[in-house]
């Protein structure tokens, strides 16, 4: 995924009220830019680090500004969890998530039961149903998700269970926007309850699939799958 636009730099000066950011541009004009990210950012939240803003053309946005990435560590941390569906929906079209190669009639955003999915495609065999979650929480060489508590992600992963009872493929697709991590796992300390949905699915057959992105001012591009330890 490559930006359409160039994006612009500065320094946080701090999140607040969720959905909201302050930040100082490099020619010394503060300005507020909309997060999309509800969750608590535990591990890529740092006063005075670099980030990478993109100008909003939309008059009817009251943020002018929308935050993208923040460095910490020397590594781009990407924040924008409208991209992870996206950028799997390119990655799944191209062919290059192992398992998923065969998938055709890619769709967004499909409705099974009282769900929707992020992603609806279709093998030789039967449908597959994708549910794709942003990564952004580290703790050591480790990714982990949630970084607060999600009923609406044990949702999903009720939901998929069902979907694979019914003799469908169901997938869930971790999408890791940072180059800091080397394996995954369920954040239990911060949502047990989320943990054993996830132990439930894996038992139920559900697929587990982690991708490690890699973030930079100019793209963000597939870089491998990480390996999943429960």
């Amino acid at each position: 995924m490559i930006f359409e636009k160039e994006l612009i730099h500065g320094r946080l000066i701090k999140r607040y009220k969720r959905f909201l950011a302050d930040v100082m541009l490099d020619d010394g004009s503060a300005v507020t830019a909309h997060c999309t990210n509800s969750g608590s950012m535990k591990s890529c939240l740092e006063e005075n680090a670099e980030v990478w803003l993109t100008l909003v053309d939309d008059p009817k946005r009251k943020t002018r500004f929308t935050w993208e990435m923040i460095q910490i560590g020397g590594e781009w941390v990407g924040i924008n969890t409208s991209h992870p569906n996206r950028l799997a929906f390119e990655w799944i079209e191209k062919g290059l998530i192992p398992g998923l190669e065969g998938i055709t009639g890619l769709k967004r955003e499909v409705n099974w039961e009282d769900s929707r999915f992020d992603l609806y495609g279709e093998t030789p065999e039967s449908g597959c149903f994708i549910e794709v979650k942003n990564v952004t929480l580290r703790e050591g060489d480790r990714a982990l998700f949630p970084d607060a508590v999600t009923e609406r992600g044990r949702k999903h992963l009720n939901t998929l269970i069902r979907v694979k009872r019914a003799g469908l493929r169901a997938v869930m697709l971790y999408v890791v926007q940072r180059m800091d991590v080397r394996i995954f796992s369920p954040a239990r300390e911060i949502d047990p309850a989320y943990g054993e949905a996830l132990d439930e699915a894996v038992r139920q057959g559900v697929e587990i699939m982690v991708i490690q992105a890699r973030v930079s001012p100019e793209e963000i591009t597939f870089h491998r799958t990480l390996p999943l330890e429960i």
